[in-house]
């Protein structure tokens, strides 16, 4: 059989995998995964990112031998490993799946659809879920999600050819540059880990996902958790988006209790997020340079470019001096994962209170997300920040977020232990209490410094032309199956509320 070439990314599964299938079909898979130190140079990478990567990979290399075939890893550069596989193969065909990531990655991409040209390689790139790469309408995306998504997942290979070819030693994170990152609490790579965690939501935990996922203490274990699963492709969307629709269906066919249960509104959830994280992916395949350019180009300046650095170190440290704010913090850099409103409150605390610029706080929250996904990071950094033009700015309220989803303080208790002895009335504004504490004092008027910002961003959506920038990003960007409710107009921005969690929460 010829041997094809089978240049796993972010792919890292045997079962609905197009570009398997394909490779498959063709040929002789060689199934091969290259460790770049370019990629890992990149300043959004971490330690825990390439942790997970690792224990994924020795995961899918025993489920590959367990077929009769291999994973053949290498470490260099792409182009001169799939060259030196080329000569060592005499393959003349390669399958890989499109990956939507930042510059680096396109430009990688572009080098080696150079190589393949040159050298007589045909290059095959299979869709990535159902983003669309190249000219496409967006007024009929959505209904191309769904087709996707009906199809039924592609089977694993009963069995696979076996693979001669030898592998390099895995590079150790100190080798490719990567600093030293503890992260205990990290979640661990792998299939069997995915598969149990996606069989757990869907038959215990995640009855009152919908119910529980804003709060920073019962989302960690009603959310789903698969979010850095589907980050490197160890599921894919279709096969959780399946998975759920068969628990769907046998709960109907069951005669299942009355929504007020909590699991209808659970599984819509899910499905509903999994199409917004294609929704948001294809908005960095459609404009790459989102995680370095303001979308709404009245925007750009809008922040200094270099960020106050006192400030700046005081937000990475979880030493602000509100409570809640550094709480979420260092329980991110503990464990790698938060919730979605948390997430969206510390990008708005950066952004607003801070007035930070977006691109520096955002590569620090990518390095510490096991789950970074670029295209759901950075458009969700603009959204937090105010700059996509389209979308209601959302200015949190650190210390009633602290109230509302922390109400007796245990997870601020927990991650402040300098405040075990405040009073719960006082927990999330110490800076009140009569009593010294060794915590820092805020760095900002939480209250004032909201205001300058909302007023600021007022302003800004009231100069002359603004309108009309917002409908070319919304051309360009949105939804079609509501595209006006994304711009408000002659309306102040408005604070955040619980029902923000319902359109743009990823959790998973």
């Amino acid at each position: 059989m010829e041997p094809i070439l089978l240049w796993l990314k972010r792919d890292l599964r045997l079962a609905d995998n197009p570009a398997l299938a394909r490779a498959c079909a063709l040929g002789a898979p060689v199934p091969v995964y290259v460790v770049e130190p370019g990629l890992w140079a990149q300043p959004e990478s971490a330690g825990r990112h390439y942790a997970f990567l690792f224990e994924t990979l020795m995961q899918l290399r025993r489920d590959l031998r367990a077929l009769g075939s291999d994973l053949v890893i290498r470490h260099g550069a792409a182009v001169d490993q799939l060259e030196a596989l080329r000569q060592e193969t005499g393959a003349r065909r390669m399958v890989s799946t499109q990956e939507t990531g930042t510059g680096w990655s396109f430009a990688r991409d572009r080098a080696v659809a150079g190589w393949a040209a040159g050298q007589g390689v045909t290059w095959e790139e299979m869709p990535h879920s159902a983003i669309r790469r190249g000219h496409h309408d967006r007024d009929h995306w959505s209904r191309h999600r769904n087709a996707v998504m009906a199809r039924a997942p592609v089977a694993a290979p009963a069995h696979l050819p076996p693979v001669a070819v030898p592998s390099q030693p895995v590079p150790t994170a100190a080798a490719l540059g990567l600093a030293p990152d503890t992260c205990p609490a990290r979640q661990r790579g792998g299939r069997d880990q995915a598969e149990a965690l996606l069989t757990s939501f869907l038959t215990t935990r995640g009855q009152h996902y919908r119910r529980q996922m804003s709060s920073p203490l019962t989302g960690a274990e009603a959310c789903s958790r698969l979010s850095p699963y589907l980050a490197l492709g160890v599921l894919s969307p279709r096969q959780v988006a399946a998975r759920t629709a068969a628990r769907q269906r046998a709960r109907r066919a069951g005669g299942a209790p009355a929504p007020r249960d909590g699991w209808s509104g659970s599984l819509n959830s899910l499905q509903s997020r999994l199409a917004w994280r294609d929704h948001f992916i294809q908005k960095l395949e459609d404009e790459p340079d989102l995680d370095r350019v303001e979308m709404h180009r009245a925007c750009r300046g809008l922040r200094p470019a270099e960020p106050d650095a006192a400030r700046l170190a005081a937000w990475e440290s979880g030493e602000t001096g509100v409570p809640f704010v550094d709480a979420c913090m260092r329980s991110l850099t503990a464990t790698g994962w938060l919730n979605f409103r948390m997430r969206a409150m510390l990008m708005s605390f950066a952004s607003y209170h801070l007035w930070l610029p977006w691109q520096r706080t955002g590569l620090h929250l990518a390095r510490l997300f096991t789950d970074y996904e670029p295209g759901i990071h950075w458009s969700q950094c603009q959204m937090q920040s105010g700059t996509t033009g389209i979308n209601t700015p959302r200015i949190y309220n650190p210390v009633k977020q602290g109230r509302e989803q922390d109400p007796t303080g245990a997870f601020t208790r927990r991650w402040c232990p300098e405040l075990a002895d405040v009073p719960d009335a006082l927990l999330q504004e110490p800076w009140r209490w009569d009593v010294a504490v060794d915590y820092p004092e805020p760095i900002v008027d939480v209250a004032d410094a909201a205001r300058r910002a909302r007023e600021t961003i007022w302003s800004l959506r009231k100069d002359t032309g603004f309108r009309a920038e917002s409908q070319r990003v919304i051309r360009k960007h949105a939804s079609r199956k509501d595209p006006q409710r994304h711009f408000v107009n002659d309306r102040a921005p408005k604070a955040a509320s619980r029902s923000d969690d319902r359109q743009q929460s990823f959790d998973f």
